[in-house]
C-alpha cells in the first residue's frame, strides 16, 4: 500500500458520560465518516467514544480505539483495534496526533485536554456542541464549530 492509498484518519473526541444529545451526534458523525471511507480514531470507552464507533459499525467502517490500560477487555465493543498505551490519560496526546483531524463532540475536562493538544499541533479542529473557547482571550481560528454532524464530518474531510 503506498502512501496515497491510506484511508483517512479522523479521530473523535468527547466524554465518557455523554448526553442523549452527545451520544446522537456522536453516532451519526460515526456513520458518516464511515460512508466517507474514514477510519475512526477515538479513546475507546464508552459514552461518545463508543457512540461513534457503532455509527462507523452500522455503516461497515473501521475503527481504532487508543485505551489508557493495558487490557483490551476495556475497550468498547464497537472497537476493531484496541491499542493498549498503559499510560493513562496521557493517551489524549495519541488519540489526536493519530487523526488528520479531530471532531469534538461535547467534552469533560479529558476533552478540553485533547482540545488543546489538536490546537497545539495545529491540527484541524472541528466542534460539535463541545467547549465555547470563543471568550478565551485566545483566538484559534483553525477551531470549526458546526452545528450538525453532517458539517462536521464535511469539515474534517476538508484535509
Amino acid at each position: 500500500m503506498n502512501k496515497s492509498t491510506f484511508p483517512i484518519l479522523i479521530s473523535v473526541i468527547g466524554e465518557s458520560k455523554a448526553s442523549p444529545e452527545n451520544r446522537k451526534y456522536a453516532e451519526q458523525v460515526g456513520a458518516l465518516l464511515a460512508e466517507a471511507g474514514a477510519v475512526v480514531i477515538c479513546g475507546g470507552m464508552s459514552g461518545v467514544m463508543e457512540q461513534v464507533c457503532k455509527g462507523a459499525k452500522s455503516k461497515g467502517g473501521t475503527t481504532i480505539g487508543i485505551l489508557p490500560g493495558t487490557n483490551t477487555d476495556d475497550a468498547n465493543k464497537w472497537i476493531d483495534y484496541p491499542i493498549c498505551t498503559g499510560i493513562g490519560d496521557a493517551r489524549n496526546s495519541i488519540v489526536v496526533q493519530a487523526g488528520q483531524a479531530v471532531i469534538a463532540i461535547g467534552g469533560s475536562y479529558g476533552t478540553l485536554s485533547e482540545i488543546g493538544h489538536a490546537l497545539s499541533a495545529k491540527k484541524r479542529l472541528i466542534g460539535l456542541n463541545t467547549w465555547d473557547l470563543g471568550s478565551s482571550r485566545f483566538k484559534y481560528p483553525h477551531m470549526i464549530i458546526c452545528q450538525t454532524a453532517m458539517e462536521a464530518v464535511e469539515a474534517a474531510l476538508m484535509i
